[in-house]
């Protein structure tokens, strides 16, 4: 199963995302989504698990909640933003948010790709404007067999 992973787009969702995301099963969006469109346009693609982030308003995500959980290639997939921890690190998220096999956020615009033990922690880092000197970025998360395969692309 192919994943594709985007957060913090803030509005802007570039043509390249459509390409990269080619034939994903589902995609997630971890917040800091900016209008409702850019998930309708994502849904044309696959079908799409979204949360609000810090910037989102709950009037234009009507169903989008702070956290949403999916069972993926029988994994238990739990995405948030990552703000209601503050600056979000895989160690704040681990005893924050029990239970999941993998956690994907956002919020910092940094990519991470982190285990501890068997949990592992992804952030695609920012799709939006080019901020803090980083690359707008996306990622792809493959599931196969027990193993787990996180490429990062810079757009």
């Amino acid at each position: 199963m192919r994943i594709g992973l985007i957060s913090d787009t803030h509005g802007k969702l570039r043509n390249e995302v459509f390409r990269h995301f080619e034939g994903v099963d589902h995609i997630i969006h971890a917040g800091d989504i900016g209008p409702a469109d850019i998930l309708t346009a994502l849904s044309a693609v696959a079908p799409v698990t979204a949360v609000r982030g810090n910037t989102d308003n709950a009037d234009d995500h009507i169903g989008v909640g702070d956290s949403a959980t999916l069972e993926a290639a029988g994994r238990t997939i739990l995405v948030v933003h990552g703000h209601l921890v503050g600056v979000p690190t895989p160690a704040l998220l681990d005893r924050a948010h029990t239970g999941a096999d993998i956690v994907v956020f956002g919020h910092t615009h940094k990519p991470a790709f982190e285990r501890i033990g068997k949990r592992l922690f992804l952030n695609p880092g920012s799709a939006g404007q080019a901020r803090f000197q980083l690359r707008p970025s996306i990622a792809i998360l493959s599931l196969e067999d027990g193993t787990e395969d996180f490429r990062l692309i810079t757009i």
